[in-house]
């Protein structure tokens, strides 16, 4: 059987920003498996700009992102498996892998890194009545078909859901000349960042159709059209606003979820929240030395961070191969009154690194808000905003050493309007 000190699941942005982080940090014998054929993940069909101000200060394509990291690998001893997939990661540390080349083969790591992105919810996910007639894709399998297959899902287009994708599909399918007729949002707010609301549909006089959702679908062998109609504060249909809208094409962006079979398998603490693992500041799972990162984490809205939390990772990982037996203290976080949830879940008070980014989400829009955060009824950080929003995740550093002498149960993280 073969022994690395460091295996990383998946080579998209996250894997990769892992792998290169901890080779910098003096790991040298590092495996990275990838089910794909090629790495770099789903960067490679995300050809639009907007990527990487944060992390290299510039404004890059998908694939231009992701090559920062894959030009690097060939002056690493970093080694690479793609086309191959993960069947089975055990408590123990073993990988368990198939491909083509190999056949079934066991490979051990001193560490893991989990690092295997998300995926979109479907039309069975979200239950919506009708006939099952083609030309309903997910937004992300449409983006791959027009970026990389060099198809056109279709030449009328509805899209359900104003995450990020659908509002970039919306534009992609305006500039690949189809008709895009609006796109429909659940929510009384946009899921996704304002920047793409205004790019890609505001620039493109494409509606937004706030608080409505689709009823039915029609069509035999291909989609015809959808019955619209809004929702009220409870998200219930309202009898009367039932809308036809005639398509040949419906794109779901209704959701992404981190892909955490492995980690199921495994045994790792899943948060109900987040959908992916519990894990503490260093981003260690509740299995010694496996660390998760990325998506398969919380879903993330700009790569950039999903990088800096690779990082994060990769040092955690780094810091268990030279020491396993570091001592633990954790302090549970938890999000209340607004905030949907918080990353990590888990403080290590014995740990000395410090101050602790914290990542969360609001559950709504708020307006001249605040996040306070409190231990024992001592706030001890806060940040004000004039909006926070779901779609946007908000991150703030706390300072582990205000914690001195309360001995907290729980840091309690909440929204206060102004």
């Amino acid at each position: 059987m073969i022994i690395y000190d460091m295996i990383v699941v998946g080579g998209g942005p996250a894997g990769l920003a892992a792998a290169l982080k901890a080779y910098e940090e003096g790991v040298e014998n590092i495996l990275i498996i990838e089910r794909d054929y090629v790495l770099g993940g789903i960067l490679n069909q995300c050809i639009h700009n907007g990527f990487g101000l944060h992390k290299f200060k510039e404004e890059l394509t998908g694939p231009e992102y992701s090559s920062k990291y894959t030009d690097r690998l060939g002056d690493t001893t970093i080694k690479v498996k793609t086309d191959t997939m993960v069947l089975k990661v055990s408590e123990d540390k073993e990988v368990h892998t198939i491909n083509a080349q190999d056949g079934l083969k066991i490979y051990k790591a001193k560490s893991i890194v989990l690092a295997m992105g998300c995926r979109e919810r479907n039309r069975g996910a979200i239950n919506i009545a009708g006939t099952r007639p083609s030309g309903v894709f997910t937004a992300g399998t449409a983006q791959r078909f027009i970026n990389l297959e060099g198809y056109m899902p279709g030449k009328e287009a509805v899209i359900l859901g104003s995450g990020d994708i659908g509002l970039i599909m919306a534009r992609r399918m305006t500039l690949e000349g189809a008709k895009v007729k609006c796109v429909l949002e659940l929510m009384p707010y946009s899921n996704g960042l304002t920047r793409n609301i205004v790019q890609c549909l505001d620039d493109f006089d494409i509606p937004l159709k706030l608080s409505h959702t689709i009823v039915s679908i029609h069509g035999d062998r291909r989609l015809e059209g959808v019955t619209v109609a809004q929702v009220d504060e409870k998200l219930q249909i309202i009898e009367g606003t039932e809308d036809y809208i005639s398509c040949d094409t419906l794109l779901l962006s209704v959701g992404l979820i981190p892909e955490n079979e492995l980690s199921n398998v495994c045994g790792i603490q899943l948060d109900g929240k987040t959908k992916g693992p519990v894990v503490s500041e260093s981003r260690e799972t509740s299995k010694d030395g496996i660390f998760a990162c990325g998506n398969v984490l919380h879903v993330h809205d700009l790569v950039d961070y999903v990088s800096e939390e690779a990082e994060i990772a990769a040092m955690g990982a780094v810091e268990y191969i030279k020491n396993p037996h570091a001592q633990k203290n954790y302090v549970k976080t938890k999000g209340i009154n607004g905030v949907s949830y918080v990353v990590p879940q888990n403080l290590n008070l014995a740990s000395d690194k410090n101050p602790v980014k914290i990542y969360l989400r609001v559950n709504r829009v708020y307006k001249n808000s605040r996040i306070k955060v409190t231990a024992n009824g001592l706030e001890i950080a806060s940040k004000k905003a004039e909006r926070f929003m779901p779609g946007e995740m908000t991150s703030l550093y706390l300072d582990k050493t205000k914690l001195g002498g309360i001995n907290p149960g729980e840091i309690i993280f909440e929204v206060e309007e102004m």
